[in-house]
């Protein structure tokens, strides 16, 4: 894991520490996100050439649910469907 402060809510840094696992890097700081998640090959095939970058959300009004959208972002991956 990297040098990161902890995400307040368990069921995110649980997802945050599997992303890492991926290889997936986790950014803090933003204007409005506790941080970002970042592919580790920012394909232009991935997500339509949205790239996979992602915001995490320092209170959500469903953590479970964010937690869920965002290990489906890491799943869906196209790196990860090859």
């Amino acid at each position: 894991m990297s040098e990161r402060k902890r995400h307040p809510h368990k069921e995110i840094e649980s997802v945050l520490r599997y992303a890492e696992v991926q290889g997936w890097k986790i950014v803090q700081g933003g204007h409005h996100a506790w941080g970002k998640m970042y592919c580790p090959e920012n394909s232009a095939e991935c997500r339509c050439g949205d790239f996979c970058i992602t915001c995490i959300w320092s209170t959500p009004k469903s953590p479970e649910n964010h937690a869920r959208m965002l290990k489906r972002v890491v799943d869906n991956c196209s790196r990860v469907k090859r």
